[in-house]
């Protein structure tokens, strides 16, 4: 892998790709297989306020950005918990109580295992995550829904609207002293101690097939991005991905599932983190194929993305079928949402949380930035190129979404520091 540093962009372009794909198949694992997403989609469509979440057409900041057209998969809008992590949740508890029950989940749907029978078969189940936030909200409304227990611990300096929205869904919810990692082997010691069940979607030795369950939960919102294309812009196949990655797993579910469906050999995906959390990025730096890790405090406004540690799982897909990995300072997702806020005329506003928006931040920094021209040629961006986004979260720390969206201080020019510390104000 080769490295270029261009002020407070840093990008590896992944020289260990497989790519181009063999026409006789891919080496992808087993668990994003076409018959696991399908199965997880047909899952979730069970659930009795299922819809498909919008993909938005942006053609004003396409053009903008000098781009032939941009979409972004607006996942405010799943299930009203206004991110898309309860997708993987939902689903690997699904697994979970169908593997208890001797029972295929293709048999079962969202009603049927949280009916009385199932309760009364099982038990009670206490499910514990660690989190940033979103994926807690989802696995505490994920077992409320099922008639289950949950514990979330979250990393200091969580905000405080995304502790009460887990305690709303009857959860018990612990801001510990530690980051999120530590947080992560406390949750697993916990349930060791207690005969709890882990519910996390990062991977580590003995604990695999929870997280595979969660990536192909994932695939959902991929599966439904591939449809929407299809049928509201056929001619507009996309040239690009731009997915972000805390521990990886939804980059790499929905990288695989695009690889899967046999679009990957043409797409350029390029997958963005934060500085201070950027633990993929380093991974390909280093160059020798080993999932690496990123250390400190991680501290970062993008606080669905603050994990030091990946997926192992995770980073194997993304270090076989990934084109580049950047990490990039706060300053870029906070750009990214100020630009999904305040649209042309001709573009819906999109209401992204700071992890959701760091890939357009990042696509409209790239495109406009002429100190950046060497990496938009590397990267193949130009007036044909067709970009597909993923907005992962909205507001759900709403109060540091509009301090960021409306302070004069989050210019594309302030250093991390300046938006941290507008923050604080």
């Amino acid at each position: 892998m080769s490295d270029m540093v261009h002020k407070e962009i840093r990008v590896a372009m992944n020289r260990m790709s497989r790519k181009p794909l063999s026409r006789e198949g891919h080496s992808l694992p087993k668990y994003l297989s076409t018959q696991a997403s399908l199965s997880a989609k047909a899952f979730h469509k069970s659930f009795p306020n299922y819809q498909p979440t919008p993909l938005v057409s942006l053609p004003g900041l396409a053009s903008k950005c000098g781009i032939r057209q941009l979409y972004v998969k607006d996942e405010s809008h799943r299930f009203g918990l206004n991110a898309f992590k309860v997708l993987g949740a939902s689903y690997a508890m699904a697994r979970y109580i169908c593997e208890r029950l001797g029972r295929s989940v293709e048999e079962v749907d969202f009603e049927s295992l949280r009916s009385a029978e199932v309760r009364r078969q099982l038990g009670e189940i206490t499910f514990v995550t660690a989190t940033d936030g979103n994926h807690g909200r989802a696995v505490a409304w994920a077992a409320s829904q099922l008639g289950q227990k949950a514990v979330v611990l979250l990393p200091k300096g969580t905000a405080v609207q995304r502790v009460e929205a887990i305690r709303q869904t009857g959860a018990h919810a612990h801001v510990i002293n530690g980051n999120y990692d530590e947080a992560v082997r406390l949750s697993n010691q916990m349930a060791e101690e207690r005969g709890w069940q882990v519910i996390q979607d990062t991977a580590w030795e003995g604990y695999t097939t929870i997280p595979q369950w969660i990536m192909q939960g994932y695939t959902t919102m991929a599966a439904e991005a591939i449809e929407q294309l299809a049928d509201q812009a056929p001619s507009y196949k996309p040239t690009h991905l731009f997915l972000q990655a805390g521990v990886g797993s939804m980059a790499a579910a929905v990288l695989g599932h695009f690889v899967q469906a046999d679009q990957g050999n043409d797409l350029i995906t390029v997958i963005v983190e934060p500085h201070a959390a950027n633990c993929m990025y380093l991974s390909a730096a280093a160059g020798d194929g080993q999932a690496q890790v990123a250390t400190g405090e991680l501290q970062t406004i993008m606080a669905g993305l603050a994990c030091g540690e990946p997926n192992p799982m995770a980073w194997q897909i993304l270090r076989d079928y990934a084109d580049a990995f950047v990490s990039c300072p706060d300053d870029i997702a906070a750009n990214g949402m100020r630009l999904l806020a305040s649209p042309t005329d001709e573009d819906a506003a999109v209401v992204s949380g700071e992890s959701g928006a760091v890939g357009i931040g990042l696509l409209a920094a790239i495109m406009q930035k002429e100190e950046l021209a060497h990496l938009r040629k590397q990267l193949k961006l130009d007036d044909h190129s067709v970009v597909l986004c993923f907005s992962t979260e909205g507001d759900t720390d709403r109060e540091t979404y509009e301090r960021i969206v409306m302070h004069s201080a989050y210019s594309d020019k302030s250093t991390p520091a300046q938006v941290r510390g507008a923050l604080e104000e």
